[in-house]
């Protein structure tokens, strides 16, 4: 699963897969245990083998408010820390049990010294992340709640009914009871 996901961006060689993927190290996260909490340093990414993350910050008011979900065959990392070794504003919390493959920062560092290749990636991984939040951005500006929960149903249909309510509809921005009423109408 990993390496088909590092063969999809046609960069590394398969000898070079096999090489690096010996620098991960697997792990197992419990429901609700975080991959990384507010206020520390994202010191490593991971690889999600099985289960689901969401991403979450906790308003001015207290209220928890998620705005992203990583699934499985996704890479996951809290971005802004990992590139600049600043403390998080974020946290990423296992919705369910986990199974992840987790490359060190420095691991990270140092591939990137040694091989042009993962330069190539992070570039590639970069410009996704970009794109990711700007269709985020556009999402919560423009679509209804209808059209955001259609819209992640299509994207991940076997996961989505996975996620407790609360999370959905922090997500969607709205509340439960309007969740609840968008669920019994949507059909994919």
């Amino acid at each position: 699963m990993v390496e088909d996901f590092f063969r999809s961006f046609n960069i590394f060689s398969e000898v070079e897969i096999k090489e690096f993927l010996q620098l991960f190290e697997t792990r197992k996260v419990h429901k609700n245990d975080f991959f990384v909490q507010e206020g520390e340093k994202c010191k490593e990414i991971a690889f999600i083998v099985s289960g689901i993350f969401r991403s979450y910050y906790i308003s001015d008011e207290g209220k928890d408010m998620t705005y992203c979900f990583r699934f499985p065959n996704q890479l996951m990392a809290g971005y802004s820390s990992f590139i600049s070794d600043c403390p998080s504003r974020e946290n990423m919390q296992a919705i369910t049990d986990a199974d992840l493959m987790v490359l060190k920062k420095d691991a990270v560092d140092d591939l990137v010294q040694d091989d042009l290749n993962w330069t190539k990636f992070l570039k590639i991984i970069a410009e996704q992340e970009y794109l990711e939040l700007e269709k985020r951005f556009f999402q919560l500006q423009r679509d209804t709640a209808a059209q955001r929960y259609k819209a992640l149903l299509g994207n991940q249909p076997d996961y989505v009914q996975k996620i407790p309510l609360q999370y959905l509809a922090s997500y969607l921005g709205i509340t439960q009871r309007h969740l609840s009423r968008i669920r019994k109408e949507v059909t994919i």
